[in-house]
């Protein structure tokens, strides 16, 4: 499957965005996005960098098992800036709902719009189609004002994450960045 851009900007403007389907031979850099995220945690912790490695790696194996054993129909895509790997970007379309099982940018990569543009997009894609957005966000995670900027809500907690949910044509996203 090849690349399908989302966003296409100029030299002096907005970064070409797009998305690929994840192959085996990505599995190190989706490891390498997955430990990313969790480098505040690793931070707090007392162990070698072996044993930090050692424990990302298992969890990250732990949770794209778990991805792919529960979640059916979905689209497993890593991100891409210019061509080039940045993130991933997983979304399950379910016969009633949109579910964004996983969103994450490299470090270097966040804070600039690129989650905001793809998360758009999808909801464009959803409304069309009459079905609610939703996803699961930890409870201190930055990116709930985001969500909550683009009409999220929670509704329902299950442990540390609180499910979130857009219903299907909920107001412009014409003025939303």
């Amino acid at each position: 499957m090849g690349a399908k851009e989302l966003a296409v900007g100029n030299a002096t403007e907005e970064p070409v965005i797009g998305l690929r389907a994840a192959r085996p031979e990505d599995q190190s850099f989706l490891a390498e996005v997955y430990a990313s995220t969790r480098e505040l945690e690793m931070s707090l912790v007392d162990w070698t960098e072996a044993e930090k490695a050692e424990f990302l790696r298992m969890q990250f194996e732990a949770q794209h098992r778990y991805y792919h054993e529960h979640y059916q129909h979905t689209s497993w895509d890593l991100i891409l800036r210019e061509g080039e790997p940045i993130g991933r970007f997983y979304v399950a379309r379910w016969p009633d709902e949109v579910r964004i099982v996983d969103i994450a940018l490299l470090p270097a990569h966040r804070g600039r719009g690129i989650g905001s543009r793809l998360i758009l997009d999808l909801l464009r894609e959803a409304d069309a189609a009459g079905k609610p957005v939703s996803i699961h966000v930890e409870q201190f995670n930055p990116a709930m004002r985001l969500y909550e900027r683009l009409g999220f809500a929670p509704v329902g907690q299950h442990g540390i994450y609180i499910l979130m949910q857009r219903p299907a044509g909920t107001g412009s996203l014409a003025n939303v960045s």
